[in-house]
């Protein structure tokens, strides 16, 4: 019978917690019951929502997704991690990233991000993003970071590129979206792809 291959350390019980995170402008943290309106604010909105396959939330499905965050933050390590990116200025949640190890045997991780609207355009989801990617391959030893997006979604996939990610993929009509079935770009690094990016920076 084959051996089943041993968790990153990150998953290990036990394992350090690493949030928060903090970049120049935002902290990345776990969500408190106080964010609902701030949560409600972005999640309600249809353009921030356009290229996703969730919401606009009722206040019912804004308090189901808070509720089940604020559970799962009850359990450490978890592969799935959602935060809240918190804005340092105005002291508010401005939007959410998750953080996921979905590979562990292969080192491999994903993210994503919304953010409220106000805050578009001015280089918070490139922000919140490099922090995981940094997170995911200094201290947590992934290999492989991977994100998928709308592949008419130019705001985020760009995002994705300021990273030093690559299209790898383009997936046709993989998942159902508002307006039908959508294609997904999917973008990906390396950790020394990530570590030489770093070495020129």
């Amino acid at each position: 019978m084959p051996r089943k291959p041993d968790l990153p350390p990150a998953l290990r019980p036990g394992a350090e917690a690493w949030l928060p995170l903090e970049t120049p402008r935002l902290i990345l943290r776990e969500v408190t019951p106080g964010d609902f309106d701030d949560i409600h604010a972005y999640a309600t909105d249809p353009e921030v929502v356009r290229y996703m396959f969730w919401g606009p939330n009722t206040r019912r499905v804004t308090r189901s997704v808070l509720n089940g965050w604020l559970k799962d933050q009850r359990r450490w390590p978890r592969a799935v991690v959602n935060m809240a990116a918190h804005h340092k200025a105005d002291g508010r949640m401005i939007g959410a990233v998750r953080f996921a190890v979905v590979d562990p045997p292969r080192l491999t991780c994903d993210f994503g991000y919304s953010f409220n609207r106000a805050y578009w355009n001015q280089g918070f989801a490139t922000e919140a993003a490099g922090a995981l990617v940094d997170l995911a391959f200094r201290r947590l030893g992934m290999r492989r970071v991977f994100a998928t997006c709308d592949a008419r979604n130019t705001s985020s996939w760009r995002v994705m590129e300021k990273l030093g990610m690559r299209r790898e993929a383009l997936f046709r009509q993989d998942t159902q979206a508002h307006d039908g079935w959508r294609d997904s770009y999917l973008y990906a690094i390396l950790a020394d792809e990530w570590a030489a990016r770093d070495a020129t920076a």
